[in-house]
């Protein structure tokens, strides 16, 4: 009877709570980690796809009396558009940090601008997002002009420089076999069963094609490449051609072996491996190289009256959305079913979270580049050499905001600062003891030091890893030798013995 009883049906009343990822939540998390550019185009994708939101094209601050050009019935702008710059002294402000869903107006005053901005005083930055917050947005002279493709260019030499039929259609073709290095590592005989032709005629063309321009297209390999390039200077004599021939040696400094081998002294030798290096070992590589895209920082900063640090977030790439709030009300009013209704205060719900979203997100990316400033003064004042170690951890409780809220917002964020463009993440370093119990140094830094030593080395006496250590712990950095190693190998630093070989040959 008992066993009846407790396999019985009943209800139960449970209390629990539980995280739910919902969609909003979701979108803020993929916000906080996404870079300005990624976050504008995610608001233009919502501009399509929302009716109650609209852009606020950029407009400058209006004077006093002036109209703002906000209609007194809805549209509301976001705060991240109005948002200009934190001051950041040698420490942070004594208000502190507030949770990651804080109010916007919490974290900043009415006109946008954070505690401590100047002592409330209105400042003007330029517009145009530049790291110097200089207003010129630059003009047509500052674009990358789109010149002619490496085929188009070697097509015009085929056509002015081959006036039989056949020797064109040969040329044709090996133009449409070369790689984008300028490599045509395909035999004669082969091209030539592939054309119908005979093999000679496929060499001769081929043999022509190698003193377009650029010089030293067409070759099978380097060797080929460089002496082509060689005999277009009256250079390619037989103690070069002895040196081409042993490349290997070259790459490994082997000076004693080459003398041998191509019968000169060391003076000679250097002169030579000096006009090798001249060369272009790949001249195709550089004619359809795509230009490096720019890199478009999230924050501005630049040093401020006070001594400090003024920062701001990127007003050219942040997007200015508003509600249009009267035209949700007509709406309402002209809706005929329930069904509309219902989508108008959905799409309602979705703004409203939208600009939420994206207000939290600029107060907390200034938060945490401002804890990253203050901790990395020395850095911005003085060098690498002066970068401290810094983890997660000493900005999250710097701002109050968990370690995978910091590690969100320095993904995919790049910082404009004086000493050049950094990635948010580049001034987390680990920690290298100091001897003696002393201060602790940057990962960064020692690399910094490492490479500094390296460069200032006597060619005579030349520092080998155990000298380096030696050296390292002079300056208080108790470091081990496989660790100089291993970053001296991150360094591309050859060997002690390597640099020795190098020196000793001045080309």
């Amino acid at each position: 009877m008992n066993a009846m009883h407790l396999l019985a049906p009943r209800l139960d009343l449970r209390q629990s709570q539980a995280l739910v990822m919902t969609p909003q939540l979701r979108q803020a998390i993929k916000l906080l980690q996404s870079s300005n550019l990624e976050v504008a185009a995610f608001v233009d994708e919502e501009l399509e796809r929302n009716p109650l939101l609209e852009r606020d094209e950029w407009r400058e601050p209006a004077g006093p009396g002036e109209d703002e050009g906000r209609p007194a019935d809805a549209p509301l702008p976001a705060a991240l558009a109005d948002c200009h710059a934190a001051i950041v002294s040698d420490a942070l402000p004594a208000d502190g940090a507030a949770p990651l869903d804080a109010e916007w107006r919490d974290l900043h005053g009415t006109d946008g601008h954070g505690a401590g901005y100047d002592g409330g005083a209105q400042t003007h930055y330029g517009r145009g997002g530049r790291a110097d917050f200089s207003d010129d947005p630059g003009g047509v002279e500052d674009m990358a002009g789109t010149g002619r493709s490496l085929r188009e260019h070697l097509g015009e030499q085929v056509r002015l420089g081959f006036s039989d039929p056949a020797d064109r259609l040969i040329a044709a073709a090996l133009l449409a076999l070369v790689d984008p290095a300028g490599r045509l590592a395909a035999a004669d005989d082969a091209l030539a069963a592939a054309l119908g032709c005979e093999a000679p005629r496929v060499a001769a063309v081929r043999a022509r094609m190698q003193r377009f321009d650029p010089v030293g297209m067409f070759c099978r390999d380097l060797r080929e490449c460089l002496a082509v390039q060689l005999a277009e200077r009256d250079r390619l004599d037989p103690a070069m051609r002895a040196l081409l021939d042993n490349l290997d040696l070259l790459a490994k400094r082997d000076r004693a072996g080459l003398m041998r081998l191509c019968g000169v002294d060391a003076e000679d030798l250097a002169d030579m491996a000096a006009e090798i290096r001249r060369l272009d070992p790949k001249p195709g590589a550089s004619f359809d190289a795509a230009p490096a895209p720019a890199l478009v920082p999230d924050v501005l900063m630049r040093r401020a009256p006070d001594g400090g640090w003024a920062l701001e977030l990127n007003p050219d790439t942040l997007p200015r959305v508003l509600v249009n709030r009267g035209f949700h009300a007509r709406a309402l009013l002209g809706a005929r079913s329930r069904d509309d209704r219902t989508f108008l205060t959905e799409r309602l719900q979705s703004a409203n979270w939208l600009i939420k979203s994206l207000e939290q997100r600029a107060g907390t990316i200034l938060k945490v580049a401002a804890a990253i400033v203050a901790r990395q003064e020395g850095f911005f004042r003085h060098g690498v050499g002066h970068l401290r170690p810094l983890i997660l951890r000493d900005v999250a409780d710097e701002v109050s905001l968990h370690e995978s809220t910091v590690s969100r917002v320095t993904a995919n964020k790049h910082i404009a600062t004086p000493r050049g463009t950094f990635e948010l993440k580049y001034f987390f370093t680990t920690a290298i003891a100091g001897t003696g119990g002393g201060e602790s140094h940057s990962a960064e830094a020692v690399r910094h030091r490492i490479r500094a030593l390296v460069d200032a080395e006597d060619p005579a006496a030349v520092l080998s890893d155990d000298t380096i250590v030696e050296r390292l712990r002079q300056e208080g950095v108790d470091i081990a030798r496989r660790t100089v190693a291993k970053y001296r190998d991150a360094l591309r630093i050859p060997s002690s013995m390597q640099r020795k070989r190098e020196k000793a040959v001045p080309a």
